[in-house]
């Protein structure tokens, strides 16, 4: 699992935005007006990936991205049916160091 800090996870979505608004030929006016979320605010969100998310879910549905960003939300099926399972099939890590006689 790659961890990333929320920042880092706000630039990365600001920037999908921004590329799915450029291959739609899309100008930020453009997408602003098709969206209703300002244009200030559209700016800002692509510039330093700050945006509420009642105004990123107005830029998913925009730009027809929202459906799959939904879909990729929802939990993956777990392989276990029981705690006592996912125990048994963890591996014990290696020793770090030898034991004191």
């Amino acid at each position: 699992m790659l961890l990333i800090t929320p920042h880092q996870a706000q630039k990365k979505l600001a920037e999908a935005v921004r590329l799915r608004r450029l291959e739609l030929q899309l100008t930020q006016q453009g997408l602003a007006l098709r969206s209703g979320v300002a244009l200030s605010t559209l700016r800002k969100f692509e510039q330093q990936g700050s945006i509420s998310l009642a105004g990123f879910l107005k830029l998913q549905m925009a730009l027809g991205t929202l459906g799959p960003f939904l879909q990729a939300t929802q939990p993956q099926a777990v392989p276990f049916a029981s705690m006592d399972e996912i125990l048994q099939a963890k591996p014990k890590p290696p020793r770090q160091r030898g034991c004191k006689t």
